[in-house]
């Protein structure tokens, strides 16, 4: 791809961010739509749990593939049809009749998805070469998460309370068909110059690993163990295939080689801790401010501003950070800030009072806020660039995959501590096994960020990266022979 002047790579960078705009916009409006939908679909705790589920499960079975075929035949093709197949599901969703229907169509919207963040992360990687102004585009990339935090309760809140939660998709369309327009005008088209054939048996793999997991821990409280156990033993052997399937391709799905790089390793556990947090912590607060305090749509969206204003404020500072000192202090920060944040709510119960809900609530912000860029930056520098989009996609997977975990157990510890009694009566104390495990990830964001951000974790992302460009151009050279 040719090099662009400074005005049309900031014009890129836009229209990518326009994509992750909409599709995390839908998420954080969607949470504060869930009582409502839950009242007019009679819906169950596990019913809401699959409208987000069904989302971000097919979203993460489907981003590796998005980010190869994106390489292989154009990235701003698949960004495109990516573009089109999530607004026609915003369309579906808006008129969906009951709540399987619901399901279905958040999973077309996720089909269209999972064409449009890994390959849009993959276009700005291809469009910012220099290393500093890659890290600042990537905060200004995790600046949108924050808008979307901030914008998603209060527009949600809004729409929810006038019009009706299936207004909430709406939103979608102008910001979807502008982006679909300044994408066929203004965005180069860029491919890997070596295309990487399919990888059926690996897709299948992953989907059925995925699904499986998801669908047992979402189902356990409600039913029999007979019947759960069986998916977790298919989920035990789609990833015992995986780990030997994968490594005998030449062009394997999921280039396990990546994980020799520490930093890697670790800025994919680290977004799977962090967005396992994100998940549980917005499906037990909108629920408890809703269903327990009584609160509007429009008031609970007000609620979740203290989290939501920190998160895009750090976003950028966070960026800063990563191109002038590197990912370690921010992960440090990000750790620190959400579990405080967990441990308010685990073991005081900060829920209960309007003072301690508020400093939860800016501290995860702060925590989430700084967690976005280094995460991004430390996945895809190092790796050859004829690679980004499968380094992005395997990035973004482990976001949505932590997401979607975060909301299957938390819910499922929820579900199980509330059984059939009110919410009003047991929320609390039944949340609070569900704050741990958040605190938990909080912790985990920290501890990985400082053992996988120093001296000897570099040493491996170099080796790592040396490795594969060799094998790169030795794979080169036996082509060019062969042809």
């Amino acid at each position: 791809m040719p090099e662009l002047s400074h005005r049309r790579r900031m014009l890129v960078l836009a229209i990518c961010c326009m994509s992750l705009l909409i599709v995390s916009l839908d998420n954080t409006v969607l949470n504060v739509a869930l009582p409502s939908m839950q009242r007019d679909l009679h819906a169950s705790t596990s019913g809401l749990q699959w409208t987000i589920d069904a989302y971000t499960l097919v979203l993460a079975s489907l981003l590796m593939l998005a980010g190869s075929t994106a390489d292989r035949i154009g990235r701003k093709r698949v960004f495109m049809a990516g573009l089109v197949v999530f607004t026609l599901g915003s369309v579906l969703c808006s008129i969906a009749p009951n709540l399987q229907a619901l399901v279905a169509f958040r999973m077309v919207q996720a089909v269209g998805g999972s064409m449009l963040n890994p390959v849009a992360m993959s276009i700005i990687t291809n469009t910012f070469t220099d290393p500093r102004e890659r890290a600042r585009a990537i905060g200004a990339w995790g600046a949108v998460v924050g808008i979307s935090m901030a914008a998603g309760p209060l527009v949600g809140g809004l729409l929810v309370e006038s019009v009706g939660w299936r207004s909430i998709f709406w939103i979608n369309l102008p910001v979807g068909l502008a982006a679909l327009l300044l994408t066929l005008r203004f965005v180069p088209e860029s491919r890997a110059g070596k295309a990487r054939r399919p990888d059926p048996v690996g897709q299948v793999l992953v989907i059925a690993l995925f699904g499986s997991l998801t669908y047992a821990i979402i189902e356990a409280p409600s039913t029999p163990f007979a019947s759960v156990a069986p998916l977790a033993v298919v989920a035990l052997a789609a990833l015992a295939g995986l780990l030997w399937y994968e490594p005998r391709r030449a062009e394997p799905l999921i280039d396990l080689r990546f994980f020799r790089s520490a930093p890697f390793s670790g800025a994919t556990v680290i977004a799977i801790s962090a967005f396992a947090a994100l998940g549980g912590f917005l499906f037990l607060s909108t629920l408890y401010l809703q269903n327990v305090r009584g609160l509007t749509a429009l008031e609970a969206g007000l609620w979740m501003l203290p989290m939501a204003a920190p998160t895009f404020l750090c976003a950028p500072l966070s960026g800063r950070l990563v191109g002038s000192r590197g990912p370690r202090l921010p992960l440090l920060i990000a750790g620190c800030a959400m579990t405080v944040s967990g441990v308010l709510f685990a073991v005081f119960e900060a829920e209960t009072s309007n003072t301690t809900l508020f400093a939860g609530y800016v501290l995860f912000g702060i925590g989430f806020g700084f967690v976005n860029a280094p995460i991004t930056n430390t996945a895809v520098s190092g790796m050859p660039r004829a690679q980004a989009g499968v380094a992005a996609a395997v990035a973004s997977t482990s976001r949505q995959l932590g997401q979607t975990l975060g909301v299957a157990v938390v819910g499922a510890v929820l579900a199980a501590g509330v059984g059939a009694s009110p919410y009003r009566e047991l929320f609390v104390s039944a949340a609070r096994p569900g704050w741990w495990i958040i605190a938990v990830c909080g912790f985990a964001v920290l501890a990985l960020g400082a053992v996988t951000s120093g001296r000897w974790a570099r040493g491996t992302a170099e080796r790592t990266a040396a490795r594969l460009e060799s094998a790169e151009v030795r794979g080169g050279v036996g082509a060019v022979e062969r042809a």
